[in-house]
This record gives C-alpha cells, sequence and structure tokens, in this order.
C-alpha cells in the first residue's frame, strides 16, 4: 500500500484469485479489518465474472478464511450497478474502505478508484505498482498456494488447467512472454490453502472444459 493508511474496515473485493488474496492478506497485516468478501457470478453459467471461478467454490473458500461472502449474480450488462447495489447495502457496516488486487492496468485502478469514490469509501490497492514477478514472490513466500481454474487456450496449454501454480508452470509462462500473474487475463488461478486459511481445500475430481476460447476447471469432487 502506498504511503500509510490509517487503519479501517475494509470490504474485499473477490474474485477466489492469488492477487485479491494476496491484497487481502497484506491488508490484514497493514491493520485494516475486513468485514465481508464481495464476489460476483454470472447468472447464466454461475461461475466468478471475468474468472469462472465456479461459485460454490468461493463460498468454500469464505468458509476457509471465517470471512463473511456477500455473493451477487450479475447480468453481462450491469456489473457496475449490481456492484454499486451490492457495496451500498454492506456500508451500514461501518465499512470505510474496500480492497482490490489490481496490479498495474491503469484502466482497472480507475474504474475501482471511481466507484468507490461515488460510494464514498476510499479503494485501496496493495500490490498497485509492483512487478508481476515480486507479486509472485511474495504470494509464494506467505506460504500460498493456488490452482489454475481458467486459461486463455490461445495462450496456455490444457495440461495446465487443475494444476497447481509452480516454478514449471511460472517457466512455461516466461518462455512464451507471458505476464507471470495473468494480470491480462491469461489465466486465473484459485487459492486453496495459506496463512489465512483455517483449512486447505482438498480438489480430487476434475476436469477441464473449452467454452468461446477459454479453458475453465470442472470441479467434480472437493472438501474442505
Amino acid at each position: 500500500m502506498s504511503g500509510r493508511t490509517q487503519a479501517m474496515k475494509c470490504l474485499s473485493s473477490w474474485s477466489g484469485g492469488k492477487d485479491g488474496c494476496l491484497a487481502l492478506y497484506q491488508a490484514l497485516q497493514a491493520g485494516h479489518k475486513i468485514s465481508h468478501l464481495v464476489n460476483f457470478i454470472s447468472k447464466k453459467y454461475k461461475r466468478v465474472r471475468f474468472h469462472g471461478t465456479e461459485a460454490e467454490l468461493i463460498q468454500l473458500q469464505a468458509k476457509a478464511l471465517g470471512l463473511p461472502l456477500l455473493q451477487n449474480e450479475t447480468e453481462d450488462d450491469d456489473y457496475e450497478p449490481a456492484f454499486k447495489k451490492a457495496v451500498k447495502s454492506l456500508l451500514p457496516h461501518n465499512i470505510r474502505g474496500m480492497i482490490f488486487g489490481d496490479i498495474y492496468i491503469q484502466e482497472h485502478k480507475d474504474w475501482v478508484e471511481r466507484v468507490c469514490r461515488e460510494l464514498g469509501i476510499k479503494a485501496l490497492e496493495p500490490l498497485w505498482g509492483k512487478l508481476p514477478e515480486k507479486v509472485l514472490r511474495e504470494f509464494f513466500n506467505a506460504g500460498f498456494e493456488a490452482v489454475i481454474i481458467s486459461a486463455d487456450s490461445k495462450l496456455i496449454a490444457e495440461k495446465w488447467v487443475g494444476r497447481k501454480v509452480d516454478k514449471g508452470f511460472i517457466k512455461y509462462l516466461k518462455d512464451r512472454e507471458l505476464d507471470p500473474c495473468g494480470e491480462k487475463g491469461e489465466y486465473h488461478t484459485l487459492v486453496v490453502n495459506g496463512p489465512i486459511f483455517r483449512k486447505k481445500i482438498k480438489i480430487s475430481r476434475s476436469k477441464p472444459i473449452l467454452r468461446e476460447g477459454y479453458w475453465y476447471l470442472d470441479t467434480i469432487e472437493y472438501t474442505l
């Protein structure tokens, strides 16, 4: 987080992935209190908007983290109104800020800052401006684990979907000159364990499915 930000009660924008999880972790380390995880899923597919994680896995994560979850369905064309409505419903909890996991895409940062400003809260971006390699290093060094939950089929082979994000996968990305954090949508992750998890999420059976040029992990059996 740039500069010193006074500790406050916050929401965490939550997709289930490594960047948002690391941002939440660092916000907690900075003294902020987290009221709720806020997550949006596609009404059509029942998966996280933009990431493709199944809604039930997000619910399992919230349970593993011991945090309340507000999970709302949205249509393709109503994301901003739905986002504002969801956040407004939680403002009576004395919310003063919201945590996001953006790294360098200015358009994303501009959007969250504008929307949060209109809602009367502060957007906190703990990872902003860091090199993607540093973000990954901080994620691994903290003890988090993540699996690849979706990937662009034009850039990443099917065999990686469902596998753990590790040195082999990072080398695969580097050899193809892809962003190691997947900030441009090259791939998305599901965090399954780490220092703020009470229990590890175990996916015992799954398979990749291809839809509209993107691989998605279809989970069949999982436990906490």
